[in-house]
């Protein structure tokens, strides 16, 4: 199968602005709310940042992957490079999901959170093992992953991308019956011309961020990805498979861009240290403003 990359541009622009906004945002958790660490939604959204920060991280990889021809790049990029991508994508469906459920306490929160990482993670180090373990020396490069899978790595990459798209079926219906709830609340609510109305458009209008860019990012991969996920060497259908899962693969990476959208919704803390950080640079361009008039 012969195939072409014009997407390097694209995912490095990805990498660039992701790296930024979510190195922004860790700094914000790390730097200036360490005392304000008393709620679940802190805890989830922490994680959420990570997962994005690692997403980008591993970018760089997936863009020499597709910019070089060496066989031990594309041996990285099939192991460590594919699953960091595939990792912190199910950690941000995960998270997402967290994030609109009810809340916990920090505690639980903190055990939800590292359970999560060490389920993610158990897989990725099994997946690499067998890969490496059963890799057989080659003198030229391939033009997909599959092609590098034995029949045992082959079973376990299909096992656990069919985990996962069960993983992130129950997430999307939770969203999507969350946002329904919440939607007929504000209706009633508004009917009854309660007090409470104001507080459940705000979390309507939450829930509405968190689906649209769970539904974006995630569900077209998804559409894309599970027939190729049982169609690894085949050349005539694979083909145009694999063009729609490298174009929706692209989308969903854009997450790492998008989800900062979801700190500004729902935190008051950060959408104050952005507008305080905001009115700190306004005297310094009224300054700047006066000096060249």
């Amino acid at each position: 199968c012969n195939r072409s990359h014009p997407v390097i541009s694209i995912l490095s622009l990805s990498f660039q602005v992701g790296l930024l906004l979510n190195g922004f945002i860790m700094k914000f958790y790390c730097c200036r709310v360490r005392q304000q660490a008393s709620s679940s939604l802190m805890v989830y959204m922490k994680n959420l940042t990570a997962a994005d920060f690692l997403l980008c991280l591993s970018l760089p990889l997936r863009i020499a992957h597709y910019a070089s021809s060496s066989l031990i790049i594309q041996q990285l990029y099939c192991t460590v490079g594919a699953y960091a991508v595939f990792l912190n994508m199910y950690a941000s469906i995960l998270f997402m999901g967290y994030i609109a459920r009810v809340r916990t306490t920090v505690q639980a929160a903190n055990i939800i959170s590292m359970v999560t990482w060490i389920f993610l993670l158990v897989p990725a180090i099994t997946y690499t093992i067998l890969f490496f373990i059963s890799q057989e020396p080659r003198s030229s490069t391939l033009s997909r992953c599959g092609s590098l899978f034995s029949a045992s790595v082959s079973l376990v990459f299909k096992i656990i991308h069919i985990s996962c798209t069960i993983i992130f079926l129950v997430v999307f219906i939770s969203l999507v019956f969350f946002y329904y709830s919440i939607s007929r609340r504000v209706l009633k609510a508004q009917q009854r011309q309660l007090a409470s109305s104001e507080k459940l458009v705000k979390s309507r209008r939450n829930m509405l961020v968190l689906v649209s860019i769970f539904c974006v990012c995630f569900v077209p991969y998804h559409l894309a990805r599970l027939p190729d996920t049982f169609l690894l060497n085949s050349c005539s259908v694979g083909l145009v498979l694999f063009y729609l899962k490298e174009a929706a693969t692209m989308v969903s990476v854009f997450n790492v861009c998008l989800d900062p959208l979801v700190y500004f919704f729902l935190s008051k803390t950060f959408r104050a240290q952005v507008r305080k950080a905001e009115r700190l640079q306004s005297p310094s361009r009224n300054i700047r403003t006066k000096d060249f008039s």
